[in-house]
C-alpha cells in the first residue's frame, strides 16, 4: 500500500467517525464505543476491498457484509452513505420516527444492509449460511462478518464457527472487534474469551491478528485471507473502544453514552473535521 492510498483510507475512516458522531449527537446518545472501534475496518472494506455496486445494491454477485454486532450500525450507515448508497443527509435521521436507519441494522429498511442484526451472535450464524449459499450457487462473492469480543461470549458464535470450519468455508472472512470492553465492564472481568486466537484455530479457522486501527495492517490481513482456500479466516482486530471520540475513548462508559454539542465539537476538532 503506497502512502497516498494509506492517507486516503485513513481519511475515510476519519470521515466515518465524524459522521457517526454527528448522528449520535442528533439523537443525543448511542453506542459510540463499538461504532468508533470498527471505523478503520469499514474504511478498508468499503473504500478498497468490497466488490459492490452502490447503484445496484442487490447485485447478486456482490460481496456481503454482516455486522453481527448490530449496535455499531451508525458506523456502517456512515460508510454506506459516504460510499454512495444513500444521501449523507439521511444519516441525521438515525432512530428518528419514520427513519430508514434504526439503531440496529435492518436489511428491509436500509439500502446496502445485507443482513438484519439485533440479538448478538445471530448475524454471525447468518453470515455462515450466506457463505454456504454463495458456494452452492457457485458465486465468487466474499462474505465479511463483524463480531464483538463481548458477543463472543455467546454460545451461538461457537456453534456457527464449528460448522463453518468443518465446511471449509474459505469465502467467509470474519473480524473480531477485540476492544476489551462490553456494556458492564471489561471482557476479562465478566467472562474472558482468552486465548481467543487459540479458540478459533481449534475450530479449524485460519487466524490472523493485527492492529484494528492500522488500515495498512487490516488490508494486508484481508489480502492474506484471500489466499486461504481450505478454511474460513478470523481476523482479530486489537482495538480501542470509542477510538476517535475523545470524550469517552478507551472507557467502558463509551459502550452507550450521551453525546452533546460540546462533546461533538471537541471530538470533531481533534479529528480535524467540522
Amino acid at each position: 500500500m503506497d502512502i497516498n492510498e494509506k492517507d486516503y483510507l485513513v481519511g475515510k475512516a476519519t470521515d466515518i467517525r465524524a459522521l457517526a458522531l454527528k448522528m449520535f449527537k442528533e439523537i443525543g446518545k448511542g453506542h459510540v464505543g463499538g461504532a468508533m472501534s470498527i471505523s478503520d475496518l469499514l474504511a478498508v472494506l468499503y473504500f478498497k476491498r468490497l466488490n459492490i455496486r452502490p447503484e445496484e445494491p442487490r447485485w447478486a454477485d456482490r460481496d456481503r457484509v454482516v455486522l453481527s454486532k448490530g449496535h455499531a450500525g451508525p458506523a456502517l450507515y456512515a460508510a454506506l452513505a459516504l460510499r454512495g448508497f444513500f444521501p449523507v443527509e439521511e444519516c441525521l435521521t438515525l432512530n428518528q420516527p419514520g427513519t430508514n436507519l434504526p439503531s440496529h441494522c435492518d436489511m428491509n429498511r436500509t439500502i446496502g444492509i445485507d443482513m438484519t442484526a439485533g440479538s448478538l451472535a445471530q448475524g454471525f450464524s447468518a453470515s455462515v449460511g450466506i457463505a454456504l449459499a454463495c458456494r452452492l450457487d457457485k458465486r465468487d462473492s466474499k462474505v465479511y462478518a463483524i463480531i464483538g469480543d463481548g458477543e463472543s461470549q455467546e454460545g451461538q458464535i461457537w456453534e456457527a464457527a464449528m460448522y463453518a470450519g468443518n465446511q471449509k468455508l474459505s469465502n467467509l472472512i470474519a473480524f473480531c472487534d477485540n476492544n476489551g470492553m462490553q456494556i458492564d465492564g471489561t471482557t476479562n472481568e465478566i467472562n474472558s474469551i482468552e486465548p481467543i486466537a487459540d479458540k478459533w484455530t481449534a475450530f479449524k479457522w485460519n487466524v490472523i491478528t493485527c492492529c484494528g486501527h492500522d488500515v495498512e495492517a487490516i488490508d494486508a490481513a484481508i489480502a492474506a485471507a484471500h489466499t486461504e482456500t481450505e478454511r474460513p479466516t478470523m481476523i482479530i482486530l486489537n482495538t480501542v473502544k470509542g477510538k476517535g471520540a475523545n470524550f469517552c475513548e478507551g472507557t467502558v462508559a463509551s459502550h452507550s453514552t450521551t453525546v452533546n454539542q460540546e462533546q461533538l465539537d471537541s471530538a470533531l476538532a481533534a479529528l480535524g473535521r467540522n
